[in-house]
């Protein structure tokens, strides 16, 4: 698995947790690393590191913004790993330039196709890329 692949899932993973804990950032991300069987690369906890703070940083501007476009569906209401895979990809296409928003969406329905149900990965599809056309460019 490539690095960057990797990193967004162990990030979605401590997304999903925080989300179901409500725990703060710092004792998710603590613990999570101390449970986790795997030898993990400086690299990739880095960049999963940038994108749990990054989500944070950012969650009300990504709540609303995937609100917006998420008809039909309150963000509460959503299942909790379909919402952190949202919020994942909505932060890399928001606020990431150095990430192209293809690239963002790609991996977000692989996320979903993985994590989720047979049909999440058009939901997710769908509105990631209402957020991507809606992006100044």
């Amino acid at each position: 698995m490539r690095k960057r692949s990797q990193s967004r899932e162990f990030a979605l993973q401590i997304l999903y947790q925080i989300d179901i804990t409500r725990e703060n950032i710092d004792q998710v991300w603590d613990g999570f690393w101390f449970a986790c069987d795997e030898e993990v690369e400086d690299a990739v906890k880095n960049f999963t590191r940038d994108l749990v703070k990054g989500v944070g940083d950012n969650l009300p501007a990504i709540d609303l913004k995937i609100s917006h476009y998420a008809k039909n569906w309150e963000l509460e209401r959503m299942a909790v790993v379909d919402r952190n895979i949202l919020r994942l990809a909505a932060y890399e296409i928001l606020f990431r330039s150095d990430i192209p928003p293809k690239v963002s969406i790609n991996e977000a329905v692989e996320l979903a196709k993985k994590y989720s149900d047979v049909q999440a990965g058009k939901f997710v599809n769908g509105i990631l890329d209402k957020i991507k056309s809606d992006k100044p460019q």
